[in-house]
């Protein structure tokens, strides 16, 4: 399970790196699928790996959002837009395609590092299957270890059983995967706690006005979004919000 994991992480950063590779292959290849009876194990045993590897391949984008800075920025800019109670704005396209660009922003460095020692060494015919699949993916491992609390490791380390890790490379990606997301939703829950702060005072303000003026049937979040939304522009808060999480990587 551990290298069926690393391979689909290989062929997720292939796809990714795609555009940076520089091949002057077609983008379409040309693929012939064979329809047949199995005559021998061995038939039989290919059938199983390439059933195993598809189903595999539909699990491919959780995999790259659990392993990479996604979880904590559309988290993030998702308690963004509520503290701002402006519903549907930004659309929800609006807000994945940002999480997915600045995603991309961040990774860069650790995807650019797997594509120069682990995919093209191995497109290359420099280096095996094996020591590819390692390559590419201990960047990627480098970053998770990098922003995963010491307490949630140890949390999935215990409770997985096995002997205590002397070193990074002995902890599993089974282990490091779950202990990296849950420190991800800690750190993003943290950063959205401050975004709300400074929105709750206005909307404490804004109903305690009026309260005393007693307009008690008017709903304070029609008063308070406007100023909500003044507020956010005249400080530069996209510009705010994104330095922020961006600098909460390095």
């Amino acid at each position: 399970m551990f290298k069926q994991q690393n391979v689909v992480l290989l062929l997720v950063l292939a796809l990714l790196l795609i555009p940076v590779t520089g091949l002057a292959a077609p983008l379409i290849p040309n693929i012939n699928i064979d329809v047949g009876t199995a005559t021998n194990p061995q038939e039989v045993s290919t059938s199983l790996q390439i059933l195993a590897l598809m189903t595999i391949l539909s699990l491919a984008p959780a995999i790259l959002i659990m392993t990479t800075s996604f979880i904590r920025i559309i988290v993030v800019l998702s308690f963004l837009r509520s503290a701002l109670a402006t519903q549907q704005m930004p659309p929800n396209q609006v807000i994945v395609g940002l999480a997915l660009f600045l995603t991309f922003f961040v990774m860069s460095p650790y995807l650019q590092q797997a594509n120069d020692k682990g995919l093209q060494p191995y497109l290359n015919g420099t280096i095996t299957q094996e020591r590819a699949i390692d390559e590419t993916v201990k960047p990627i491992r480098e970053f998770m270890f990098k922003q995963t609390r010491e307490s949630d490791l140890a949390l999935f380390v215990n409770l997985s059983q096995a002997p205590q890790p002397d070193t990074p490379e002995d902890v599993s990606t089974l282990t490091l995967v779950p202990a990296f997301v849950i420190s991800e939703l800690k750190t993003a829950f943290q950063i959205g706690f401050m975004i709300y702060i400074p929105f709750i005072v206005i909307d404490m303000i804004v109903a305690s006005t009026l309260m005393s003026m007693g307009m008690m049937m008017l709903p304070p979040v029609m008063i308070s979004l406007p100023f909500k939304i003044l507020l956010f522009v005249m400080v530069d808060g996209w510009h705010l919000i994104i330095r922020s999480l961006i600098v909460s990587f390095k």
